[in-house]
């Protein structure tokens, strides 16, 4: 029986829904943290503004009043008694209700508040008045087939029939006067109160970090791979291949390229990071890389993250070595056993010298003739169990990472300790700087217009939404909303297209491949664009509602457009954060944007919603919470440099966690 049958209310089909949230074990569930916390608390209406969100309860006044326009869309009216005034509240696509909305019902409405017309325009009404303390409610991230209140329900109906192991030594607990970690993962799932809240985000943001950093330290600390391969390479030949390029290297592409052949002609194992921003120019200093590799005569590989950005890189390598002898190979999940097998022999048989694909080149079924140099994607990286493979079948190549995601050197120098550093601040050259507008709902046909002159130069249009779908408690734009309205205003001249994260990777695969093909002119989705993806035709990028989202993300999301000698364009809309977003209207330097986002998003946004995709944490956020990631890097040295580290069994468990993050990193 699978673990997570066990648990109190999840069956079979349950635990499918699960898995598709990364959900596989207890630990897995009880760790599964909320991205978000609603605070429940009722508006002072006099006091409120045009427009403000309300939380507000009453009776219901007189029978609603349900319209259907279609299938998919009706309105619901009624008037509303909130004990000093009666309101008229409409509310969309929920006429279900209808029927236990009798008058006097007791009801709690959150909404808009359209002072002007006496109304309210409700996204979520609950059948109950509001508590006299406020509620904290935690928001997930799920998908189809289970709500996040059906989420914490299982989370909580669990969490006191499981073993919740103690990691952070006594010492460090009573050194910061931490809660206990059963007590923290209580609390965050069922908040009892914004302090109590609090305490518990202290301590798991701190226990994260500290085992993040504990990894970090004891990789620096057990280096046992320091010499790797020492190549003789002639300098010229390498000079040679770059005066080839059809473009001239910038000073830091080159500037990286010096760091990379002194550490591949060096004794010392490669262990390197490029971080660089989007559009720098990152890959072809891999692939220059990858040519000084080849001429000491070994094998390259270079994995994506993705398979759409693992074509994307064979086409460009057979491009940039059509003049050589260097034979580049595909190796991807879609194709057959037969043609797999194939590659697997010319690559054992040298007849192979750069592979690329996703993280399969490196499964038990490809065995390497003599691999010297692997580059990934910093979002995958290259991890200990990976390297343990090669180990054992007597490899120890030279690793580069890429980054697409500037950072700051103070903090890249904290996050990636166990690595050499190398950045590209400038852009190519002949690329024009992405022109970017600050734009409210209100100036929406000037945005209209932008896209419909770039259709009609054939350009192509990304179109960003902060939700996937309709939401019980939000009025921001959604995917589905946002390609209604697009048709509506350009299905007359061109092709439109959906993209987000409850596709499956084929139907985004398949999306993807026709909006790289110009057969989607417009391309509606949330943040799954991904990075790195190379649509050198699209030259406008909308992003709705931008106040969700960070600088650096929402400069990542930039950086698919302005990839040619073409001028682009990012239009930023938002009726909020007008001044924090105006930064980047200011500058298209991802190191400066990322600065300012570290200056901008300090440690009081505890109740926003946090920016995905920032280190994979699960609840820290290096941003806002740096100084708790140094405070764990000087403990996690501390913790490792003791006696009682090694030979106490009370830190048996921290050994053992850390075994276990090594073995998944």
């Amino acid at each position: 029986m699978n673990e997570l049958e066990t648990l109190n209310g999840v069956g079979v089909k349950t635990v499918k829904i699960l898995n598709r949230l990364g959900i596989y074990t207890k630990e897995d569930l009880i760790s599964y943290y909320p991205f978000r916390f609603d605070i429940l608390e009722k508006s002072d209406m006099d006091k409120t503004l045009q427009d403000d969100k309300v939380i507000i309860d009453g009776i219901v006044e007189k029978i609603p009043t349900v319209f259907f326009f279609n299938k998919k869309l009706n309105k619901m009216n009624f008037l509303f008694n909130s004990g000093s005034n009666i309101y008229n509240v409409v509310i969309f696509n929920r006429a279900y209700l209808k029927s236990k909305l009798n008058v006097g019902t007791k009801i709690t409405i959150i909404g808009k508040y359209d002072k002007k017309h006496n109304s309210l325009v409700a996204s979520d009404i609950r059948l109950s008045l509001l508590p006299r303390v406020p509620i904290i409610e935690p928001i997930y991230h799920v998908c189809n087939g289970i709500t996040s209140k059906e989420l914490n329900k299982i989370i909580k109906n669990n969490l006191n029939n499981l073993d919740i192991e103690e990691y952070i030594p006594e010492y460090l607990i009573e050194r910061y006067k931490l809660s206990n970690k059963k007590q923290s993962i209580i609390e965050i799932h069922n908040p009892t109160s914004k302090n109590n809240l609090n305490k518990a985000l202290n301590y798991l943001k701190y226990e994260e970090l500290f085992l993040f950093m504990l990894k970090i330290n004891y990789l620096k600390n057990n280096r046992t791979d320091l010499y790797g391969l020492e190549r003789k390479v002639d300098k010229n030949k390498v000079v040679e291949f770059i005066n080839s390029l059809p473009f001239k290297l910038t000073d830091d592409q080159l500037k990286g390229v010096k760091d990379i052949y002194t550490d591949l002609t060096n004794i010392k194992r490669m262990n390197r990071l490029l971080q660089g921003d989007v559009g720098s120019g990152k890959t072809i200093v891999a692939v220059v890389a990858l040519f000084i590799n080849y001429l000491a005569n070994y094998q390259g590989a270079l994995m994506a993250p993705t398979e759409i950005l693992a074509v994307q890189h064979y086409n460009n390598l057979i491009n940039y070595f059509k003049n050589t002898d260097i034979k580049v190979e595909l190796l991807t999940g879609k194709m057959k056993v037969s043609e797999k097998k194939k590659i697997y022999k010319r690559l054992l048989n040298n007849e192979i010298d750069i592979l690329i694909g996703t993280h399969a080149l490196f499964s038990d079924d490809v065995v390497y003739n003599n691999l010297g140099l692997v580059i990934t994607d910093e979002q995958h990286r290259f991890g200990v169990n990976q390297r343990s493979s090669l180990k054992n079948k007597g490899i120890t190549p030279d690793i580069l990472y890429l980054s697409a995601t500037p950072i700051p050197r103070t903090y890249a120098l904290t996050i990636y300790g166990d690595m050499d550093i190398s950045s590209i601040h400038t852009r190519p050259e002949g690329r024009k700087e992405v022109i970017t507008l600050l734009k409210s709902n209100n100036e929406i046909k000037d945005v209209l217009d932008l896209i419909y002159q770039e259709l009609k130069k054939k350009h192509q249009i990304y179109v960003i939404a902060p939700l996937i779908e309709e939401s019980e408690n939000s009025d921001m734009e959604n995917v589905y909303e946002l390609k209604d309205k697009m048709d509506r205003a350009f299905s007359k001249i061109c092709t439109t297209g959906i993209l987000h994260g409850k596709m499956t990777s084929k139907e985004k695969d398949e999306v993807m491949e026709k909006y790289k093909n110009n057969e989607i002119s417009i391309l509606i989705s949330t943040t799954v664009i991904e990075v790195g993806v190379d649509v050198r035709n699209a030259t406008v990028m909308v992003i709705f509602d931008s106040f969700r989202f960070g600088l650096s993300q929402l400069h990542q999301l930039r950086g698919r457009v302005g990839r040619n000698e073409l001028q682009s364009y990012c239009v930023l809309i938002s009726d909020k954060e007008a001044e924090r977003l105006d930064v980047l209207t200011k500058t298209t330097d991802g190191f400066k944007v990322s600065e300012e986002d570290f200056k901008l998003r300090g440690s009081g946004d505890l109740f926003g919603t946090r920016q995905s995709g920032d280190m994979q944490f699960r609840i820290a956020d290096i941003k806002h919470d740096f100084n708790i990631l140094l405070r764990a890097k000087e403990d996690s040295q501390e913790v490792l440099s003791s006696k009682e580290y090694v030979n106490n069994k009370k830190y048996f468990l921290l050994r053992k966690v850390l075994e276990k993050s090594m073995n998944n990193s």
